[in-house]
């Protein structure tokens, strides 16, 4: 990428690790609050409909936020927003932690706090997103993003535990404060040590309006046939993967019993996964063609979800779980990487931004389904039924023409 010239080519494996670093600490006090939150709507309600509430407050901020986040990520300084955004979600679980105090402990303000928080996301995902490869060279990008999933994995790892101690011996206020605590922490080390320089875009003089440059990106998808294929594909697949993700957690508690360490159990297991996963495709890179790793993942999730439905023992319940979160890596990075490597540099933001919009919708749409129907039919058959669906959508990615050829090594890439 262009930028990457502005920077010292020998400092950058420096600029990634600071970068990196900051970006995990502030995601280690989020991790805390967001099972502390989920966990407590879970064993409070055991309700598909609270979860499914819960989940939409999540996402919906997110989803009506990311078109003018990705014209903003392409507009300004990248380092700027995702700061800007961490500090806005600091700032809001400090005053949800005082409301807490004061006895205003209601389930909607828990709901509130999860739409600010998507808030926050919707601005930081296109801007980080297209930061990286301002940073790191295009032939280390899938070891990098592999080792970010891998540091996101142990943030998954060690998170549950530490939310779950937390909360058998403090309140969950406590978890609140530790979560304002990393953010400022990881704004300072952004702040200060991480060099990225100004994106050729964010220096002019902006002569067009946001909805104008919102446009041009939709147009710059439209030219393309491998983002059309791509988002679509992204689309089906969210919608159904809303259950495995969403569901497992009151199926657990449904199922096998309501014991917090029952549901630390499972998010252990998938983390302890994608940690195994993250090291696996930052040292290997995956298939040659990018799309050959994601359908080989897609096909182990839709066969992990089958499973998810029909293991009627906990302690082998968690074997699929975690054999889900080793595929769940080799589909993030590749994606991640494509749409990196294969974007101009000036509309990563409004890929992002809609690749984010798509993501926050149809996960939601998932919830508006299968969330009401976990309450009328067993969870069991909902997850036996999105993985066979998932099995028949990772066929069309696999034989798919034009994603193939958009899959295959870039040039730089070759030569590994």
């Amino acid at each position: 990428m262009t930028n990457l010239n502005v920077q010292h080519k020998e400092n950058w494996k420096k600029n990634i690790i600071l970068f990196l670093s900051s970006q995990t600490i502030s995601l280690f006090g989020t991790s805390l609050v967001q099972y502390a939150i989920m966990w407590h709507v879970t064993l409070t309600t055991e309700s598909g409909l609270m979860m499914t509430l819960f989940i939409i407050c999540g996402f919906i901020p997110t989803f009506l936020l990311s078109p003018v986040a990705g014209v903003w990520a392409d507009r300004y300084n990248r380092k700027l927003l995702i700061m800007l955004s961490d500090g806005m979600i600091a700032l809001a679980t400090l005053i949800l932690a005082i409301l807490f105090l004061m006895g205003y402990d209601s389930v909607w303000l828990l709901f509130l706090m999860a739409a600010v928080r998507a808030v926050g996301t919707g601005i930081q995902t296109p801007a980080v997103g297209a930061i990286l490869p301002q940073i790191v060279p295009t032939e280390q990008l899938t070891r990098v993003n592999g080792i970010n999933g891998s540091l996101q994995a142990v943030n998954m790892f060690v998170a549950p535990m530490v939310s779950a101690a937390l909360l058998s011996v403090s309140t969950i206020e406590t978890i609140f404060f530790i979560d304002v605590v990393t953010a400022v922490i990881g704004i300072f080390i952004f702040l200060l040590f991480v060099k990225v320089a100004v994106h050729t875009k964010a220096t002019e003089k902006q002569t067009t309006s946001y909805f104008n440059d919102f446009k041009e990106g939709i147009i710059y998808i439209k030219e393309h046939d491998f983002l059309k294929k791509f988002f679509l594909f992204f689309a089906v697949f969210f919608v159904l993967l809303a259950p495995g993700a969403f569901l497992t957690p009151l199926q657990v508690t449904r199922s096998f019993g309501d014991d917090v360490w029952r549901l630390t159990a499972i998010e252990i297991a998938f983390s302890v996964g994608m940690m195994a996963g993250g090291g696996l495709i930052a040292a290997w890179g995956g298939f040659k063609n990018k799309i050959h790793t994601m359908a080989f993942s897609s096909l182990i999730m839709g066969l992990c979800t089958i499973a998810l439905g029909m293991v009627p023992v906990f302690w082998i319940y968690l074997i699929p779980m975690a054999i889900f979160g080793i595929a769940m890596p080799f589909f993030n990075t590749p994606t991640m990487v494509l749409l990196q490597e294969s974007v101009d540099e000036n509309y990563l933001g409004r890929i992002f931004g809609v690749f984010g919009m798509i993501s926050t919708s149809m996960m939601p749409v998932g919830m508006l389904l299968f969330g009401p129907m976990a309450d009328v039919i067993d969870i069991e058959w909902l997850l036996i039924g999105t993985g066979l669906l998932i099995v028949i959508l990772t066929v069309f990615l696999a034989i798919d023409k034009v994603l193939i050829e958009t899959g295959k090594p870039a040039t730089s890439e070759s030569s590994e």
